[in-house]
């Protein structure tokens, strides 16, 4: 029925017939030529019909937005004038001659382009409109790009993809159960698993020694910015490896990706031990993009009265230590350094 998906066309398919499956986008009417702007998933082309193709002209001129189309026709280049370098496929055009109106839209309840601005209930009531905005669509390609760089990677790592039950009994983790009745068990319920922590122990033991998964989870908690009720990890577990073996795939992991998805050479990560990280940064998973770091200053405190600094100081496993900020005595007011003192 589809012969090419409409943003795969360019000027290497010139001359070729082509059918086309897809949504109208835009439609106008120039003097008597019908432009129709042909969507699928991977893009958009420009279909172009004329009163010459009678029968097929007076069915496009009833074409309206998001009707669903079935097209036949010959890609040729457009002329100098009319190229659209904004758009993939702005070099060419299909000269339509047959068109098969496959179903039928009503007026959308709102425009299907990247400013739009609707309210997010609207959005999710027509969410099958929503999907097919460019910004929604464009985020699960790379979603689906994304899983498929990771099973590349893990697998060619010799780890097996392996997918745990759904439907499991309640474990003693963070956050509380997701219950599902059991219909066949009255007064008996299944829980959704909050991870696939105890299967994959399960495999280590049976002697699945590299196990990856990209697993649903759930979890019954209250709403926040890194809470959700339903998520998606990366799961990975492994026997008979060390710490460097464990750190060299999961870098190899994370570099293949950006490499693949991004086009972005990593390069090798800088490590640090973790008493290094606590005495440079106070952290143990310190942001390496700020570049403030604590400084000795306990040479300085071991004579002051206020014994908090003077003890530490004086003490030999004791530390007194300051966050430098440079040029912070011209930058910070201080009444900004009092709110930060405050917020700590």
């Amino acid at each position: 029925m589809r012969s090419h998906y409409c943003g795969s066309l360019g000027s290497e398919h010139i001359d070729q017939e082509v059918t086309l499956c897809g949504w109208v986008d835009r439609r106008r009417d120039h003097g008597g030529v019908i432009f129709l702007d042909m969507r699928d998933r991977e893009g958009i082309v420009q279909v172009v019909f004329d009163p010459d193709t009678e029968e097929h002209f007076r069915t496009a001129d009833r074409v309206r937005g998001e009707y669903v189309l079935h097209i036949r026709g010959r890609v040729r280049a457009r002329a100098g004038a009319t190229v659209n370098a904004n758009m993939k496929t702005g070099e060419i055009e299909i000269l339509g001659k047959e068109l098969e109106i496959l179903n039928e839209s009503e007026t959308p309840p709102f425009q299907l382009d990247d400013h739009t601005n609707v309210g997010e209930d609207v959005r999710l009531r027509y969410r099958y409109l929503d999907l097919r905005r460019p910004q929604i669509s464009d985020k699960l390609r790379l979603r689906a790009k994304i899983t498929s760089v990771l099973r590349r990677y893990l697998d060619s790592q010799n780890f097996l993809d392996i997918e745990t039950p759904i439907l499991t009994r309640a474990t003693p983790e963070g956050a509380r159960d997701y219950l599902v009745p059991s219909r066949t068990h009255a007064g008996k319920f299944f829980a959704l698993p909050q991870s696939p922590q105890l299967f994959k122990q399960l495999l280590m033991v049976s002697g699945f020694d590299r196990y990856y998964q990209i697993a649903k989870c759930f979890r019954d908690e209250d709403l926040r910015a890194d809470r959700q009720p339903e998520f998606t990890q990366i799961d990975i577990e492994t026997s008979f490896m060390d710490d460097k073996q464990i750190m060299a795939v999961t870098e190899g992991m994370i570099s293949d990706l950006f490499k693949e998805v991004m086009n972005i050479d990593l390069g090798s990560f800088p490590t640090m031990k973790y008493a290094e990280a606590m005495s440079r940064f106070g952290s143990d998973k310190p942001d390496l993009r700020i570049p403030l770091e604590m400084v000795d200053v306990g040479d300085l405190m071991q004579d002051v009265e206020f014994k908090v600094f003077s003890g530490p100081a004086k003490s030999a496993d004791g530390r007194v230590a300051a966050l430098k900020v440079p040029g912070g005595n011209e930058a910070l007011t201080r009444k900004q350094i009092d709110e930060y003192t405050k917020f700590v």
